[in-house]
């Protein structure tokens, strides 16, 4: 089957894992650097950081076995997912907290923290538990 058919007939668990292990670590370095310019004020500015390699791991391990696919893959992204929607609100409280806050956008949604950034771990983690549910290219 070619990858148009597998995309038809709900067969991209390794195409999404795949994704997934690919974007995770590349996001990882960015935020680490990103927060690194904030000297990682809070400690919860590490957590993706943290996760971001262990999420890389578990969409290769998604790749090579289904099963991985099926449990460590979405585990892990599912905690990405969270981590990110934690981050938005870190993010928005970061905001509002510099003087005149939400009031003041051109300002402070210019040098505060990126208010919609987190959202990219959300969507990576999304991914790998899209890639959970479905069908592995190859099977019947």
């Amino acid at each position: 089957m070619n990858l148009v058919s597998n995309l038809r007939t709900g067969r991209a668990q390794k195409l999404l894992s795949a994704a997934t292990a690919a974007t995770a670590l590349p996001m990882g370095a960015e935020i680490y650097v990103n927060h690194y310019g904030g000297s990682f004020g809070n400690k919860w500015m590490w957590t993706p950081v943290a996760l971001s390699p262990a999420l890389s791991a578990a969409g290769v391990a998604g790749v090579v076995s289904e099963r991985a696919a099926r449990t460590v893959l979405p585990a892990l992204s599912a905690v990405f997912v969270l981590d990110g929607l934690a981050g938005l609100f870190f993010h928005a409280r970061g905001i509002a907290r510099k003087p005149g806050g939400f009031h003041e956008p051109t300002y402070n949604l210019v040098m505060g923290p990126p208010a919609l950034a987190p959202g990219s771990l959300a969507m990576i983690g999304a991914i790998g538990m899209m890639a959970s549910v479905m069908r592995r290219e190859g099977s019947r």
